[in-house]
């Protein structure tokens, strides 16, 4: 082998060994931090929060007051950013010194659920108003519904439709609905929008072809404002959001209506012993002067 050649190959190997190396501990550090570790009350809080547009994000920030004087998301950008609910869940499951929050339906035994000043996050409690981190799940459209879309519209509020909103985990808007009668179209929908409404929309339009078969209804889900866009602008038949419309949107809307109303949820891994979290703990640990050497210890009293 020539000089030139071994010193090449040398190279490639040091490099090459070295970045095996990196990448091995990276690896090891971050399976210790996230998936083997056990609860230290000491240890500091680790807040995961959802992306800016997010619906559910907004609604959180709106009603536990982590805006600022403008009314401005004030949520700290040293909280880590996680796109979509399953990483959200899929990380405080495996982080033990986690909090964040997600939608009452897609709560499960992977994470805890947590009380808010009191208040467990139930439907009973969101019904009788004790639970008030709640935000509605709303259908919006802005240019004039064919006869299939105003058919399928009708049926979101109907006995029906209301009835599958509490079979998926969250509060009907009207417990007294008229049943639905089928007209028997055809035709074709498109519905775009909120992540966390598009699961309802799914069994809604399941149910809703088995009274009219012949209607196609596609869904997709970039998020609560794509929804809003593309209703104003007529690329979408309806539009889903997880968030209040604002009065510019309004004015550009023909209709804007909730199809059920949704609990936030804070929740934290299944190890910390915390039961119930106060608003102005959570507004402590989100906001953007958020003190990085607060541990659990402080908000476990």
């Amino acid at each position: 082998m020539n000089n030139t050649r071994k010193k090449l190959y040398t190279e490639w190997w040091f490099w090459g060994a070295l970045i095996f190396l990196v990448a091995s501990v990276y690896f090891i550090l971050n399976i210790d931090n996230f998936t083997t570790g056990t609860f230290d009350a000491e240890a500091g809080i680790n807040p995961y929060t959802r992306e800016i547009g997010s619906g559910t994000r907004s609604a959180f920030t709106e009603v536990t007051g982590l805006v600022d004087k403008n009314d401005d998301d004030n949520i700290s950008p040293t909280v880590t950013v996680q796109n979509s609910t399953n990483a959200i869940m899929q990380t405080v499951s495996s982080d033990p010194h986690s909090i964040s929050y997600i939608s009452l339906g897609s709560l499960n035994d992977s994470v805890k659920a947590l009380s808010v000043d009191g208040a467990e996050p139930t439907r009973d409690a969101i019904r009788d108003g004790d639970y008030q981190l709640v935000r509605e799940f709303s259908m919006v459209y802005g240019k004039e519904l064919s006869e299939t879309a105003q058919d399928f519209w009708n049926f979101m509020f109907s006995a029906q439709a209301q009835a599958i909103v509490e079979e998926a985990g969250f509060v009907a808007v009207d417990v007294n609905a008229p049943e639905y009668e089928s007209s028997d179209l055809s035709g074709s929908i498109m519905i775009v929008g909120s992540t966390s409404v598009e699961p309802v929309v799914q069994l809604f339009s399941e149910e809703y072809r088995k009274y009219n078969p012949n209607v196609t209804i596609d869904i997709t889900s970039p998020g609560s404002g794509a929804g809003i866009t593309t209703a104003i602008e007529g690329s979408s038949d309806l539009g889903m959001t997880s968030r209040a419309t604002t009065e510019e949107e309004n004015a550009q809307l023909i209709e804007s209506q909730a199809i059920a109303i949704d609990g936030i949820v804070m929740i934290a891994n299944n190890q910390n012993p915390i039961e119930d979290i106060t608003y102005s703990d959570i507004r402590h640990i989100f906001m953007s002067d958020y003190d990085t050497n607060i541990t659990w210890k402080h908000i476990l009293k």
